[in-house]
């Protein structure tokens, strides 16, 4: 049996039409909407200073446009902040 972890690897393309690969840590849904915790990921050759802040979660409200899903960002503070605790408690609870 092969427990090796495959991340779920997910591209988003911005308003630019760059596009961006980001692992996906977590997904949630409240009554406010639905909501992904996204990793960057980082080149094979990318390397983390020790004095970098390390690497930052992408938080984004999941929306859909014809079925297809959209990522916007939370825009509303009070949501972003209630969003990012849920995430912060799950994270707790997988460690």
């Amino acid at each position: 049996m092969d427990d090796e972890y495959t991340p779920e690897i997910v591209s988003v393309i911005d308003d630019d039409g760059s596009e961006y690969l980001f692992e996906e840590l977590d997904r949630i849904e409240t009554d406010n909407g639905k909501y992904i915790a996204l990793l960057p990921v980082l080149e094979d050759d990318a390397v983390i200073d020790n004095d970098d802040e390390g690497v930052e979660v992408l938080i984004l409200k999941v929306d859909e446009d014809d079925g297809s899903p959209i990522l916007s960002q939370i825009e509303d503070s009070k949501e972003y902040d209630e969003v990012c605790k849920i995430f912060e408690e799950r994270l707790i609870e997988f460690d």
